[in-house]
Parts: C-alpha cells; structure tokens; sequence
C-alpha cells in the first residue's frame, strides 16, 4: 500500500474545506471525475453523537454545549497500482456526503493528490472563503453601536424641569 504523507496541517486543511462543502458539489465534482478507482466501504457510512464544547466569549474557559449528529465514513482508494484510506466526517446525518468527503480523502493520499488539490481542494477552498467574506460583510452591516450620554449636572433633578 503506497500512501502520499501529509503533514498534519495540510490534513486539516483539506478536511475542513471537503467537509465544509455542499454534497451536491462534491457529487458533480465526483460523477465528472475520469478513469474513477476502485472504492471499498472499510467502515461506514455510519451515524453518531459527538459532544461539541464551546469557550466562554470565543477564547476563555472550556465548556460542554451539547450533542450534535455526525457521520463517519472510511473507505480504501485502489487503482493504478497504489492504495490510499480516506476518512470523512460531516456534521448531520448525511452517508452520502462523508462517503464523498472520505473518497476525496483517501484520493489525496493516492497518485491523485495533485489532480485533487488543482480541482477540488482550490477551488471550493476559494467559493468558501468568498461566502464567507459575504457573510462577515452581511453580519457587519447590522451591528449597532451603542453608546451612553453622561448627563452634566450635579445630580440635582431641579434643573431637570
């Protein structure tokens, strides 16, 4: 079994933009793919509860928020002579999606790393961030910014009337 190392930056990286995407896109993007390899279901797709912790105001202490859906596949990538495993996780109950998301996955640990990269990995990294952006635009049009007027005086509600 060949496999193409990745560091663990790049790992998160991929998976956050592959599990990010839409599954319709990832469809397309698989149904367009040409000479497809072989895809074994090593283990999923499955369905499950993860805990999902938050920080008290974004960065301070640690704290249980609750369970959300999750579903995990792992598949084993084999053509041309080489073998790669992928994995996908998703957020919600969608098989499809981790299946596509752990075959893209395992298709970045194959000869197909580059291929990937190019039409995969870059652009949906590219349309994320742009709706992104739109989005933090969006938020940011309706902040409100509050502020307090100090009254003047003394204190004395005399020269209030």
């Amino acid at each position: 079994m060949e496999t193409t190392t990745r560091t663990p930056e790049e790992r998160r990286r991929t998976a956050r933009v592959l599990s990010g995407a839409d599954e319709g896109q990832l469809a397309r993007l698989w149904a367009d793919w040409p000479d497809r390899p072989e895809i074994e279901y090593i283990r999923g797709p499955e369905q499950g509860l993860v805990m999902v912790q938050a920080r008290t105001g974004g960065t301070g202490d640690r704290f249980h928020l609750g369970e959300a859906t999750a579903t995990r596949a792992t598949v084993a990538v084999r053509g041309a002579g080489d073998e790669a495993l992928g994995t996908g996780y998703v957020l919600g109950s969608s098989p499809e999606h981790a299946a596509l998301v752990a075959i893209f996955d395992g298709l970045l640990g194959s000869a197909h790393r580059e291929r990937v990269i190019e039409r995969v990995i870059e652009p949906l990294e590219r349309e994320q961030a742009e709706r992104d952006a739109e989005r933090r635009r969006d938020a940011r049009s309706t902040v409100v910014d509050f502020f307090t007027v100090a009254r003047e005086n003394d204190g004395d509600d005399e020269d209030d009337e």
